[in-house]
């Protein structure tokens, strides 16, 4: 499977938060996601646009257009993040760590970065033994 497959899987599994995703799923789309609302950002002229110096005011379309795409992304991301979790063998509520500043997000950072747990855990096959055919077959 190519980069952009991995990249753009969540937007297929769009709201299953059942279920592992591995790291490479994971840290691709939110690649994905942060290049995409750049891109958006400096081409349509919003709020990034005019920090950098590249228009006098945003445009009310490049920030519309931008605000569409990441509230379109909240599902996916908080799905992909659960499925992390969950390939970690932890429960998708350790997510409320988020709303613990600085501690919280870094605890989640440590999470979203070890490797998964081998084989079978109590949230499904493991991914990378072919967990992801039977969720698509």
């Amino acid at each position: 499977m190519n980069l952009l497959h991995w990249a753009l899987l969540p937007y297929r599994r769009y709201a299953q938060f059942g279920g592992r995703s591995m790291r490479m799923e994971f840290w691709l789309f939110h690649l994905f996601t942060s290049l995409t609302n750049l891109a958006l950002d400096l081409l349509l002229g919003g709020d990034f646009a005019v920090g950098l110096g590249l228009r006098a005011e945003p445009t009310m379309l490049g920030n519309a257009v931008t605000a569409i795409f990441s509230i379109g992304s909240i599902v996916p991301t908080f799905a992909v993040t659960a499925r992390r979790l969950h390939d970690t063998n932890r429960s998708q509520w350790w997510m409320a760590l988020f709303f613990v500043p600085i501690l919280g997000w870094l605890v989640l950072l440590i999470f979203e970065c070890q490797e998964g747990t081998q084989g079978p855990n109590r949230f499904g096959e493991d991914p990378r033994d072919g967990g992801l055919s039977a969720v698509f077959s």
